[in-house]
């Protein structure tokens, strides 16, 4: 049976498991992570917040991720629920504390646990649907919830800047919206673990698994790849747009996520992890370095389309693929995978920061971060070998 037909027969209760899964993806990455880009340009305008403490806060964030990863190495997917848990009322309490907190110091100290918490919220609502659930044709449902929590966070705040509310009660409204999305997620994460679909030979038997550390390798360079763009689009572009919110053009790079999830998972059933991961870098790379090849609002506009469309790609082949060489890596894989994301994605703010005060423009940044896509999409030429299950 194929995975699509494999996906249809699931009953109703794993899809709602999914969509609980999401949810708890929504509000720690979309809310606790990516809500801080598109409120980071009126922070600095009120002066809450200058760019070099913005960026500092940005870093702190991608550190704490590292950390939560690193946290998460040995974690079980039994535990998952319970972390899950843990990830999302701390991620609520982060966004409640900079409605309360506005020293940058107190900004920045936040955000780093913020990170840890995003991480986590990764890494539970992944390792309970995939394996504590053995869903893993449902991972483009479970990754769109990032995309889903962008989109949200992102016209919440169009909406409150519309009527010129200032960034703490900014902060006050994610908080609310995310312990409502977040509630709800949880109410539907059942701890029983469910047995497995059945299994599909569309990977075992047609194409060739992809190493744990070439998976590790190419998921840090995606990481460095999008992140510039994902931290300073709406700063970068405003001005460039009229009388047009910039946080709309953020809410566009969510927007393109969710169906993306879609595509890419079809695409790696079609090409295999290798081919659908070199596209989907290589897409990514294009999208990333866009605005240096056309600095208009065009070139903007198609970044934020190419590169919304592509990051959540990354996440919903590389992560499922590591579960079929996980039996190979002696820790937690997906965890070393986003931890490797987290290196990557705290050199980007550091390098864009540097290379902004040597240049005075972020276009080499920019260079820099499609490069490190081109080379993550390298190591998917590595020599291909068949995967083969451990023996029991």
């Amino acid at each position: 049976m194929s995975t699509c037909t494999a996906a249809q027969a699931a009953p109703r209760s794993h899809w709602a498991g999914a969509v609980a899964a999401a949810l708890v993806m929504a509000v720690g990455m979309g809310f606790g992570r990516f809500a801080f880009t598109g409120l980071y340009p009126q922070m600095v305008q009120e002066g809450v917040l200058s760019v070099h403490d913005g960026t500092l806060a940005a870093s702190a964030n991608y550190a704490g991720y590292l950390l939560g990863a690193l946290l998460a190495a040995r974690l079980a997917p039994a535990q998952a629920r319970r972390w899950a848990i843990h990830s999302v009322l701390m991620s609520v309490l982060c966004l409640a504390a900079l409605a309360l907190l506005h020293q940058p110091w107190m900004v920045v100290v936040v955000r780093g646990v913020a990170g840890v918490f995003s991480a986590l919220s990764m890494i539970a609502a992944s390792l309970w649907l995939l394996q504590h659930r053995a869903r893993p044709e449902q991972a483009a449902l479970l990754y769109a919830g990032v995309g889903v929590g962008i989109v949200l966070s992102a016209e919440l705040l169009a909406v409150g800047e519309a009527y010129a509310l200032p960034s703490p009660a900014l902060w006050a409204g994610l908080a609310a919206a995310a312990l409502l999305l977040g509630g709800l997620g949880l109410l539907g994460l059942d701890p029983a673990p469910a047995a497995p679909a059945p299994a599909s030979d569309v990977h075992g038997q047609r194409h060739f698994a992809l190493g744990a550390w070439a998976l590790i390798a190419l998921y840090g360079l995606a990481g460095y790849g999008y992140i510039i763009t994902a931290t300073y689009l709406p700063l970068l572009v405003k001005g460039l747009l009229g009388p047009l919110n910039p946080i709309h053009l953020w809410a566009l790079f969510g927007l393109g996520a969710v169906p993306a999830c879609y595509l890419w998972q079809r695409l790696h059933l079609r090409l295999g992890t290798h081919r659908a991961l070199r596209l989907n870098l290589l897409v990514q790379a294009l999208g990333v370095v866009l605005p240096v090849l056309l600095p208009n609002a065009a070139g903007y506009l198609g970044s934020a389309l190419l590169v919304g469309a592509t990051f959540t790609g990354t996440v919903t082949i590389a992560l499922p693929a590591a579960k079929r060489v996980a039996h190979t890596f002696k820790a937690n894989l997906l965890a070393a995978m986003t931890a490797a994301y987290g290196l990557g994605q705290i050199l980007g703010p550091l390098a864009a920061s540097a290379l902004f005060n040597l240049t005075g423009g972020f276009s080499l940044a920019l260079a820099s971060a499609a490069l490190a896509l081109v080379a993550g999409a390298l190591f998917t030429l590595q020599p291909s070998h068949v995967h083969r299950s451990p023996r029991p």
